[in-house]
């Protein structure tokens, strides 16, 4: 018996039937590869691109692991890639010289990124740049002789900087500092003796010192937060140009006490676009409009509007590759919004002819491409055409715009993400996402058509059992659609009942689905512990849409709430769901909506709420997303404020029973701390049984980006708490 048992495994392993494959563990994280970084090359043969991995530290103990990213070759061939840098400083933002004979990439040098060039014909990379400030974001020249790049610029830095600042004086803009008028106090003479008992003068002299001996932060600005820390002074971003050539020097590009993003060159090399704020004038946290400008690039400073508009913010400037017709994104500068692509003719140093695409969801990457957009007459090989990713339904399609009609083609479907891409004449490349693969490189043509698997850096997820989504929807009290998906169990046990989990967004305009890179292992993780996996797009996410993203608009609880809890009540119908058991958690927006619901509604044995918002008028105070508030509802101050109150969990903190695990990061300041600090002590004073996790340096990013043992940390918690109520071996007892 025992030999034919032993047959039959060996016949059903050769033709395929044995299950040899394992379930997703939470250490699995440790093995995820991330493509991204895609460059095509000029002639559309090859392409680079980056990998990020997740490394074991050899000097760190107890034991740590680095994030590594390296840059990758591919000559489009199904496994034709192979790295071109390594070891323990990353490199990215890799772009190829017009010729394609070199690269441009960016790696830290003692703490500092710097500009390299690498020559693909042989020979080692040099450094390009040796500047006092770091060196990102690098753009050849048309001709290939010179490099534009950014370089960020600290106050202090600014003031001391005579190309940048040639007076050495303060901005025009006013520091607000109360009591001085016209920032005469930056001009105090710095000769000045610190002394605690002397004149006034050295009094101040004394403070300041303090402050530059990081023994005070002395605050004026509005935008105060950063992501883990406050930021007293602003800091700047400024455009460079530089020879491309050992030894050259760089040479600015803009000056002021102003930042300029995005600098693109103009096809015939006399300068370039860039987007900085419309008002200089006006205190850079102050102004919310952003302009798109011509910058000359031979260092005289020359500036002239390309873009602008009181009320509205321009970025993303693309010029086509005869620089006769500019692309561009604008949007509203306040509320509820996202940009629209917009089309117009450059004049050289403007634009006219503004015409705005009609396509109702938030576009980004924009990209131009030479192929020609449609037809095979006379006139394609001078026509073009603009590629572009948008989240929608569910996915991350790539879509191609025609400029010349405004249509605009979506070319990859909604159960997948395309998380970066490039486009050169018809050739393609793109990373993607999708259930089977968290994330690899392929290769199509201009439709999207044909695509080739390049990579196999996540192939072992083919070893893994994995959870298929199911997509359902719902029509909400509204009218509107809302999709959501069900999970099962990695194995469902026949006359087994499993627990049920309800997992909600953020944003709360970010939007979830198949195509969702950032959840991958999360859900896949959760479902091979036994759990089903709801969740849900409910009003106000984006990728439907600016009407469903505006339809929380006073509304952050009572609507979302219902149209994530109708997915849930929808999937507790399955068969395989034990209704007795079901659990929910989220994470910052999400956190809030975990609150809200468990203050509102008993069905939930266990919850988790991450990094959240819990009291919106302290939210204001707080944390740097605190725009939000505003944007949403009103300010604290105004006429109809109670909307806050109406609005904010904390409100109703006494409804609370349900176990409830509170977890944020001890440096995540864009929601704040406090939040979970006031619901946690508030619960613990009303005997609810209520458990608080701080994650010592951590940010809103821990999720994503943050330290891996703490992303493990977290992913573990969320399952130990739910065991500890809808448990095989559950002690856990809800408080009354």
């Amino acid at each position: 018996m025992l030999k034919r048992t032993t047959f039959l495994i060996l016949l059903a392993t050769q033709f395929g039937y044995a299950q040899t494959k394992s379930k997703v563990l939470v250490t699995d994280l440790l093995r995820l590869k991330q493509v991204g970084g895609i460059e095509l090359s000029p002639d559309g043969k090859r392409a680079v691109y980056t990998l990020t991995t997740i490394e074991p530290n050899p000097d760190a103990k107890p034991e740590e692991y680095d994030y590594h990213t390296h840059i990758y070759l591919t000559n489009l061939k199904a496994g034709d890639t192979k790295a071109l840098t390594h070891g323990a400083e990353s490199a990215r933002q890799a772009v190829w010289s017009p010729d394609g004979q070199h690269l441009a990439f960016v790696r830290s040098l003692k703490g500092k990124s710097q500009i390299f060039i690498m020559p693909l014909n042989g020979g080692e990379a040099w450094q390009l740049t040796n500047g006092k400030y770091s060196a990102s974001n690098p753009v050849w020249s048309p001709d290939g002789k010179q490099i534009a790049f950014s370089s960020n610029v600290t106050m202090a830095e600014m003031m001391g900087d005579s190309i940048l600042n040639p007076s050495k004086g303060g901005p025009a803009w006013s520091l607000e500092k109360p009591g001085f008028a016209n920032n005469n106090f930056v001009k105090a003479d710095k000769k000045t003796k610190a002394n605690p008992d002397g004149s006034l003068a050295e009094i101040r002299a004394y403070l300041q010192k303090d402050v530059e001996d990081k023994k005070a932060k002395v605050i004026n600005r509005l935008n105060f937060q950063g992501e883990f820390t406050t930021e007293p002074d602003p800091s700047f971003t400024h455009l460079y140009v530089i020879s491309v050539q050992e030894g050259a020097k760089a040479k600015a590009l803009t000056r002021g006490f102003t930042s300029f993003q995005a600098g693109n060159w103009l096809p015939d090399g006399k300068g370039l676009l860039a987007v900085t704020d419309r008002d200089s004038l006006k205190h850079p946290d102050r102004e919310q409009d952003n302009a798109i400008v011509f910058i000359a690039a031979d260092g005289s400073g020359k500036r002239s509007t390309v873009l602008a508009e009181e009320g509205k913010s321009y970025g993303s400037p693309e010029l086509s590759p005869d620089g006769k017709q500019l692309a561009f994104q604008v949007s509203p500068s306040q509320g509820v919004n996202f940009a629209q692509v917009g089309l117009a003719t450059f004049t050289g140093t403007g634009a006219s002819g503004m015409q705005l695409v009609t396509f109702d969801r938030a576009a980004s990457n924009v990209t131009w491409t030479s192929a020609p957009a449609s037809g095979k007459g006379k006139k394609a090989s001078t026509a073009y055409a603009i590629y572009f990713t948008a989240s929608a339904n569910g996915g991350v399609p790539l879509y191609r715009l025609d400029p010349a009609t405004r249509q605009v083609t979506q070319l990859t479907d909604f159960t997948s993400g395309v998380t970066a891409f490039d486009v050169v004449g018809d050739q393609v490349v793109f990373a993607k996402t999708e259930v089977a693969n968290p994330s690899e490189l392929y290769a199509a043509n201009a439709q999207a058509k044909g695509q080739i698997k390049l990579t196999n850096h996540n192939d072992w997820v083919a070893q893994r059992q994995l959870s298929l989504p199911e997509k359902r929807t719902y029509k909400n009290s509204i009218g509107q659609t809302v999709d959501y998906w069900i999970m099962k169990p990695t194995v469902v046990e026949s006359n087994k009942k499993h627990p049920l989990l309800l997992n909600m967004h953020g944003g709360p305009t970010a939007m979830w689905g198949p195509g969702e890179a950032s959840m991958w292992h999360e859900f896949q993780y959760m479902a091979s512990q036994g759990y089903g996996i709801v969740y849900a797009n409910p009003r106000g996410s984006g990728g439907y849409g600016i009407n469903f993203q505006r339809a929380n608009i006073k509304d952050w609880g009572t609507g979302p709430a219902e149209d994530v809890l109708a997915a849930a009540t929808n999937a507790a119908k399955e068969a395989w769901v034990d209704t007795s058991r079901q659990v929910i958690t989220g994470g910052s927006y999400a956190g809030y909506l975990t609150a809200w619901i468990v203050g509102h509604d008993n069905r939930f044995k266990a919850a988790f709420a991450q990094r959240g918002v819990y009291d919106l008028t302290t939210f204001m105070g707080e944390a740097n997303a605190w725009r939000l508030v505003p944007n949403y509802f009103v300010y604290p101050w105004d006429a109809d404020a109670k909307v806050l109150d109406a609005n904010s969990p904390y409100s109703f903190v006494q409804n609370i029973k349900t176990p409830l695990l509170i977890k944020h990061g001890e440096n995540d300041l864009r929601t704040g701390v406090a939040q979970s600090e006031m619901l946690y002590k508030s619960l613990k004073i009303l005997n609810r049984p209520v458990e608080y996790v701080r994650m010592p340096g951590a940010t809103h990013e821990l999720s994503r980006t943050g330290n891996v043992r703490q992303r493990i940390d977290r992913l573990l918690r969320i399952y130990e708490f739910f065991e500890r109520y809808v448990g095989p071996d559950a002690q856990g007892v809800t408080q009354k």
